[in-house]
């Protein structure tokens, strides 16, 4: 349910990211004198980029269920009381469930790889990338040392290496593990879905397989480039290069609209966990019917008013009240006698 401030917001909360994007843009390279313009294109669809997720996101967290989780979630983690432990599980969480994928491998472990891969090929991508496309870092040799690169990040120095150290090799090659990690789970994800019927019953192109054709395709035409000018002396490298410019803007402007925006979603899901946490911590429900406890009270008096505001009413007559205030069991039990009560009443 969108209402009529919802998008006006939305565009604000979009400008504000994009404008600030941009000014980190100009400041980090140093009003852009070392900004590359060969790279403008990048720095355009990532800007796109920031304005579709940033409004797409505040539209998510304007719908009443995410406003909801979003605002309890912030609650109970600076909740005074609970706070240090909070400090310790979302290290813990950040670290088993995002970093390790644990949420994923106990779905299969040949899933979990292909999603862990995936996962930090792009991360690794994305972090070697942007910084490079907006300026924020940048190479030069050390005057009087020609074989000695330093380094600098936002116009400061915060380094040197020899060219040709074991550093300089992984650092200069980033984007190669990078697309190796992301060939290799985008071949563990299709292998899945040639082979599980039952994923492949449910999958629709644009959700499931168009992301991954597209970052395969971003992956292979990096590898291409450095094939190009590592062992063939640079053949077709100005086709290869226009070509993966090419796969790596399409997908930053359709990043905000397809099922990559899940990336952006997922961390939200840590306050989710908070809110259930502290509600196993505090009073729990009964049902009205049979007195047995069977969630957290403060989730089902949160859950009513969220209903209302989607227009949903299960308001029930006689000293029940409400249908939340009722157990699944004897939500069952409750269908059960109506059908019957629809039976006697026929005969």
């Amino acid at each position: 349910m969108t209402r009529r401030a919802d998008v006006p917001r939305a565009i604000f909360w979009g400008v504000v990211a994009t404008a600030l994007l941009a000014l980190l843009i100009v400041v980090g390279s140093r009003n852009l004198r070392h900004f590359d313009a060969a790279l403008v294109g990048y720095t355009f669809a990532t800007l796109f980029a920031a304005f579709g997720i940033t409004y797409r996101y505040t539209m998510w967290l304007q719908r009443p269920p995410t406003k909801l989780y979003w605002k309890r979630g912030w609650q109970v983690f600076f909740d005074g009381h609970f706070l240090p432990g909070n400090l310790r599980q979302i290290v813990r969480r950040a670290v088993v469930e995002f970093a390790g994928n644990r949420f994923i491998f106990r779905r299969g472990l040949l899933r979990g790889a292909a999603h862990w891969s995936i996962m930090w090929g792009c991360v690794l991508a994305g972090a070697v990338t942007f910084p490079l496309v907006w300026g924020w870092i940048h190479f030069e040799t050390v005057p009087g040392h020609p074989e000695t690169y330093r380094t600098f990040v936002f116009g400061l120095p915060a380094g040197t290496f020899p060219v040709d150290s074991a550093l300089a090799f992984v650092v200069f090659h980033a984007l190669v593990w990078a697309s190796i990690l992301v060939v290799a789970g985008v071949m563990l994800a299709f292998r899945r879905r040639m082979i599980d019927h039952g994923a492949a019953a449910v999958q629709q192109f644009g959700e499931d397989i168009l992301p991954l054709v597209l970052l395969l395709a971003i992956s292979v035409t990096g590898l291409m480039l450095t094939v190009s000018y590592t062992w063939m002396k640079g053949y077709a490298y100005s086709f290869l290069a226009i070509l993966h410019a090419v796969t790596v803007i399409i997908t930053l402007l359709w990043l905000p609209f397809g099922k990559l925006f899940h990336v952006f979603q997922r961390p939200a899901q840590l306050g989710v966990s908070f809110y259930k946490d502290a509600g196993k911590r505090t009073e729990q429900a009964k049902c009205a019917r049979c007195g047995a406890a069977f969630a957290s009270l403060a989730m089902v008096r949160d859950l009513i008013p969220v209903e209302r505001d989607l227009g949903f009413r299960y308001e029930l007559t006689g000293p029940l009240e409400h249908y939340q205030h009722v157990c699944p069991r004897c939500r069952r039990v409750l269908f059960g006698l109506a059908q019957g009560s629809l039976w006697t009443s026929r005969d």
